[in-house]
């Protein structure tokens, strides 16, 4: 096209702006259905041009669509409208008390009732340790026989994610609402990152890709190990996974776009493709070489070690109990998540199908130790949508020391449930690597709304253990709640479980506010 056409073209577009917009929205629109209807991909598309497309858009866009405008309060999935409500209220230390009423059903099958005491423990007696209102320290030393024992300062924590299912941002924050109020974060299977070292007390984790934790070729290495627990004594205690509630029996899975030059660093593995970790162990093969590998970094970091579990068959922890009892060798702490759980990516059979649900699978593998005569000398840890004061009281009662939460956690950094994590365009900036997304999450404001969150929480377990005649919410047992069984037919949650957790001999709060310290 020569100039003189050029500079006439431009001449009259900049003197008719409506209509040339109208002429090149129109083109556009023609080229739009020229494709549509010659593409053989789409076929809403080939069938329907341009309009077909709108299909796609509502559908990629259907998720918050219906969390702001369809579903009512209760209807929306994992968490409802309410549950989010309370816990953006609480980041936000924004009134989180609810008006006119409840709107559960309390007769429907399963709802829980905490039953309160006449006469409640007088919230003027409780002690308050370092001005900290919240304190809640855990009642039982984690690895008493190990160099370096730990006793976390909060029964609540923050569970398992990895920098690079999580962005770095996202990381940092919640490390630092961890350090602010006193718990711990568990790295994930992705191992540590510099963004954990906000100053928050560390669990590493390690998982059957060994990441973090191994050599070259890929095989775990003790000696790696051993250097970064030197060199970090913010790592407190290491949780060997075998496997977690979302995925069980399959490897960690973090898809090819989250997968950046400097998680392939960290991680050891290839840059820009799937890093799916192996769906076992090569360090050990049965329950013998596991109590072996255990020993093994216990003794090697001089650190608490434990192991994460979903529970599907039973024959497996039979054996480990057995093998405990004969050996006096084993883990120091045992987490257990409920298929209920899960953030990142999932397959959906795996995510909806595949191992028990917490309360049944920490029912069986709790009793089973209890039988043996080792629950008490373990540390129990719950984790599987647990976020929540009551779902807490209600673990603690079957036996749980701590309590892990994951996604609830992210939802007081600005999670909005928009069900994206893993294909690394979460609009909330939380679980993506993608720049411009991790730039709407600031680790110092987040940082201060994850710990009001985890302070929040643990105020409220107080209280309800204040109301229920307790100074300290390791008390609660079975018999302190009753569920559902229907229609004017309740029954207390030991009744209906079949046992009683183990005795808790409790003397005093400010007796558990002895924390050792890791020295050289």
């Amino acid at each position: 096209m020569d100039a003189p056409l050029m500079d006439q073209i431009l001449t009259w577009i900049e003197a008719h702006p409506l209509s040339s917009t109208l002429i090149g929205m129109f083109v556009f629109l023609v080229l739009v259905f020229l494709r549509d209807i010659t593409q053989k991909t789409h076929t809403i598309q080939r069938n329907f041009p341009i309009v077909g497309r709108l299909r796609y858009f509502l559908e990629m866009i259907g998720p918050e669509l219906r969390q702001y405008w369809v579903a009512h309060d209760k209807e929306e999935r994992p968490f409802d409208r309410t549950e989010r409500s309370w816990i953006y209220a609480t980041a936000k230390g924004q009134n989180n008390n609810f008006g006119f009423g409840t709107t559960e059903i309390q007769y429907e099958p399963g709802y829980p009732i905490i039953k309160h005491k006449a006469f409640p423990y007088p919230e003027a007696k409780a002690y308050i340790h370092n001005q900290d209102p919240s304190c809640i320290p855990c009642l039982k030393i984690i690895g008493p026989k190990r160099k370096f024992p730990y006793r976390p300062y909060s029964i609540v924590n923050i569970s398992a994610m990895s920098f690079g299912s999580l962005g770095k941002n996202a990381v940092m924050a919640l490390n630092r609402g961890a350090r602010d109020s006193g718990a711990y974060q568990n790295t994930g299977e992705g191992g540590l990152s510099h963004y954990h070292m906000e100053g928050a007390d560390m669990v590493w984790q390690i998982g059957t890709g060994y990441f973090g934790a191994r050599d070259h070729s890929g095989k775990f290495s003790l000696d790696v190990l051993k250097e970064k627990v030197g060199k970090n004594p913010c790592i407190k205690m290491i949780e060997i996974k075998l496997s977690q509630g979302a995925k069980p029996g399959k490897g960690g899975i973090l898809p090819a776009k989250k997968v950046n030059a400097e998680i392939a660093a960290i991680r050891h593995v290839e840059e820009g493709k799937d890093c799916i970790s192996p769906n076992s162990h090569n360090e050990f093969t049965n329950v013998k070489e596991l109590v072996q590998f255990i020993e093994k970094i216990a003794s090697g970091t001089g650190l608490p070690v434990g192991i994460k579990s979903a529970v599907g068959e039973i024959e497996f922890w039979e054996e480990l109990a057995h093998e405990m009892k004969q050996s006096s060798l084993g883990p120091d702490f045992i987490t257990i998540d409920g298929g209920e759980g899960g953030t990142g990516a999932a397959p959906l059979t795996y995510a909806d199908h595949v191992s028990l649900p917490f309360k049944i699978g920490f029912q069986r593998v709790y009793t089973l130790f209890q039988k043996e005569g080792l629950s008490e000398q373990i540390v129990w840890i719950g984790s599987g949508k647990l976020g929540f004061p009551d779902r807490a009281v209600v673990a603690i009662a079957m036996g749980c020391d701590l309590i892990n939460v994951a996604r609830e956690a992210m939802l007081s950094i600005g999670c909005i449930q928009a069900q994206k994590c893993h294909t690394d365009h979460c609009p909330a900036g939380v679980a993506t690597q993608n720049w411009w997304l991790q730039r709407g999450v600031d680790p110092e404001i987040k940082g201060k709304r994850a710990a009001k969150y985890i302070q929040g929480f643990r105020k409220e377990l107080l209280s309800l253990a204040h109301s229920c005649g307790y100074e300290h919410p390791g008390q609660f047992t079975g018999q302190d709640i009753e569920i559902s069984m229907g229609m004017n037919r309740y029954q207390t949650l030991e009744g209906l479980l079949g046992y009683k957790r183990d005795e808790v001999k409790f003397t005093k709060l400010q007796d558990y506010t002895v924390f050792p310290k890791r020295q050289a």
